[in-house]
């Protein structure tokens, strides 16, 4: 049976309606890397690409069946536009095109993160200055702070989730310990349901989920956690570390900044300040999901041995963070149709993105404060700021700014 034939079988059975036209793999896969190599910035971003790519141009589905599969992978933890670009595989030849899409969608980032988690290394081995970096760190606070006036803009509807917006800075601002993080958003989950006004929010309805996923879901879990107790190895307490980061954070990839700040910089000091900040300056001048900073992160986190061990910290962060998405995905999508169906789902969204909002919002002060209210770094943010307000200078241009600046100043 061929991978056309495949595609057709499973679109016209998988519960999401009407058929459509055979898609041939290897063009399918060709598209998703087009996209890979033309998404900058985050999951709006990402869309907007998604929108032009594979709705406008070659019609993979409908713009009201992109906007459904966004909306499922909204409320879902994990990282958004990497769920909904796998969602799409998924809808298009199942399982094993979705496991392909993930891969083509992320490996080409993913490779130079991890290349880029050399960098501290390159520069003393040739006796260069960290110095060419240090607007790196500034400039990706200047992004955080868009990101989180943003998503705030957006996610501050009313009263409620304005109060649950300062309730996640506050908290995190005080306390900082990795099991923060989920609580603050489940709260923000629980008050928003809790709150509403709607009726029958619990509706019923029948769900036949492919429970093996989620099995294999809670194996990882579990078994990260119980490795990385009883071991010290350091690529098993890695893999515990970023797939829980995976599988707690909800939206793009400045969500997911404070919980590794936290943990990383601030508990396990496995990077500076400076090094942490480098790395997600530099992430956004890269094409494709954010959530590859994991893998400069795991690199990093694991330059202490050989460059082998550091290789295998980036694979691991890597495959850690994007792993809990791809099963969530391959659990929930069979029954979307009808899981979107219960209204609590939805509404509970609303209060933890508004948390979320907060948290990014405090990342910025946090992160401000860890480099130091020094005139040139404030200068730095504040440029960067400006000219990310304007929407006029693409993402990698800054990068290149910021590089430039530091080597000529």
């Amino acid at each position: 049976m061929t991978q056309e034939k495949n595609s057709k079988d499973h679109r016209d059975s998988d519960g999401t309606g009407e058929p459509a036209k055979p898609v041939r793999w290897p063009v399918f896969l060709k598209d998703v890397l087009v996209c890979s190599l033309g998404a900058y910035g985050g999951p709006e971003a990402h869309m907007s690409v998604f929108m032009d790519q594979l709705v406008a141009r070659k019609k993979y589905l409908t713009e009201e069946d992109l906007i459904e599969l966004i909306a499922l992978c909204s409320i879902l933890p994990g990282p958004t536009s990497t769920q909904t670009i796998v969602a799409i595989g998924y809808r298009a030849g199942g399982p094993l095109l979705a496991l392909l899409t993930m891969l083509v969608w992320a490996l080409p980032v993913l490779a130079a993160m991890t290349a880029l988690s050399f960098l501290y290394q390159f520069l003393a081995a040739r006796e260069i200055s960290e110095d060419v970096l240090r607007f790196i760190g500034p400039m990706a606070v200047g992004f955080i702070i868009v990101a989180a006036f943003r998503i705030g803009r957006k996610v501050v509807t009313d009263t409620t989730t304005a109060l649950l917006m300062i309730f996640g800075a506050v908290t995190t601002w005080f306390i900082r310990d990795p099991w923060i993080f989920p609580l603050v958003l489940v709260i923000g989950g629980a008050v928003s349901i809790m709150i509403a006004r709607e009726s029958e929010i619990w509706n019923r309805v029948r769900l036949d989920p492919p429970w093996r996923y989620l099995g294999l879901f809670a194996f990882f879990a579990l078994g990260g956690i119980l490795l990385a107790t009883i071991s010290e190895n350091r690529l098993a307490v890695l893999f515990e570390n970023f797939y829980r980061y995976g599988y707690l954070v909800f939206g793009g990839g400045q969500v997911v900044v404070p919980l590794m700040h936290s943990e990383l910089v601030q508990i396990r000091e496995y990077m500076s300040n400076q090094e942490f900040l480098t790395g997600y300056g530099l992430v956004q001048g890269l094409p494709g999901p954010m959530f590859s900073f994991a893998a400069y992160a795991g690199g990093m986190a694991a330059r202490d041995g050989s460059a082998l061990l550091q290789v295998g910290g980036a694979l691991v962060g890597g495959i850690g963070i994007f792993l809990p998405g791809l099963l969530l995905i391959y659990f929930i999508y069979p029954v979307w149709e009808n899981l979107k169906k219960i209204r609590a789902v939805r509404i509970s969204l609303r209060g933890i993105n508004a948390v979320a909002g907060g948290l990014i919002a405090i990342a910025a002060v946090i992160l401000m404060q860890a480099s130091g209210f020094q005139l040139e770094n404030i200068i730095a943010v504040a440029l960067a700021v400006a000219l990310l307000a304007t929407g006029k200078i693409p993402a990698p241009l800054l990068v290149v700014f910021a590089l430039a600046a530091g080597i000529f100043i």
